[in-house]
C-alpha cells in the first residue's frame, strides 16, 4: 500500500501542467556554462558572497538599520542571495544582492552594484521589505509583496512586480504588474504557495 501511495504522490508531483525549462525559451548566445560572458578582454574580478557582504557593509547608501541586521544566521553564513549578470553594460558582471531575514527568509533589502573604474558602486537600492530583486533577460525585476493591516506574513494581499532597464546612468521603470490575491472568506488571502 505504501508503494502505491508513493507512486501516486510522485505522479501528481510530475503532473504540474508546465513544460519545465522550455517555458523560458532558448538560452541566449551570450551565456556559456550558466555564466554570462563579458565583452571585456580583462574584466575586474567579481566579488564572491563574502566580499558582497563587505561591499554592502562599506556602502554609504545602505541604511544603518540594514547594516546592523546584516549578521550571520549560523556560524559565518550571512542571510544574503547574490546574483551576477549583465544589467548595465559595465565591463564586468553587475551584482544583485538581496538581504534576507534569518528566521523566515523574507527580503529585507535589495541592491545592485555596477563596476566602474575598478570598483563597484551602488546604482539601485530598495529597503522597503518584503522585497526581492533578480536579473531576468537583461532586466532588473523587483518583487514586493503588499500586506493589508491584518494580513499574516504568509498571506499577502497582493504582489507588485516591476521591471527596470538600464538607461545610460540609471535604472528606468519599464513594466509593472500587480496581482491581487483576493480573500478566502475567513480573513486569509489566496496567495499561492511559495
Amino acid at each position: 500500500m505504501a508503494v502505491v501511495v508513493a507512486l501516486a504522490l510522485f505522479a501528481s508531483g510530475c503532473a504540474t501542467g508546465g513544460t519545465g525549462a522550455r517555458d523560458e525559451g532558448p538560452a541566449h548566445a551570450d551565456v556559456a556554462g550558466g555564466k554570462a560572458v563579458s565583452s571585456s578582454a580583462a574584466p575586474s574580478p567579481v566579488p564572491d558572497r563574502t566580499e558582497a557582504v563587505r561591499l554592502v557593509k562599506a556602502d554609504p547608501a545602505v541604511s544603518g538599520e540594514v547594516k546592523r541586521e546584516l549578521t550571520p544566521c549560523v556560524s559565518d553564513d550571512y542571510p544574503i542571495d547574490v546574483s551576477y549578470g549583465e544589467l548595465t553594460d559595465a565591463p564586468a558582471d553587475d551584482i544583485v544582492v538581496n538581504i534576507l531575514s534569518c528566521g523566515d527568509g523574507v527580503g529585507v533589502a535589495s541592491y545592485v552594484y555596477r563596476e566602474q573604474h575598478g570598483s563597484y558602486r551602488n546604482v539601485f537600492k530598495s529597503e522597503e521589505p518584503p522585497v526581492y530583486a533578480e536579473i531576468d533577460r537583461g532586466y532588473l525585476v523587483v518583487t514586493k509583496q503588499v500586506y493589508a493591516e491584518d494580513d499574516a506574513l504568509s498571506n499577502p494581499s497582493s504582489e507588485d512586480v516591476t521591471s527596470y532597464e538600464w538607461s545610460s546612468d540609471r535604472f528606468v521603470r519599464r513594466y509593472s504588474t500587480r496581482t491581487d490575491y483576493g480573500s478566502l472568506g475567513d480573513g486569509e488571502s489566496a496567495a499561492p504557495d511559495g
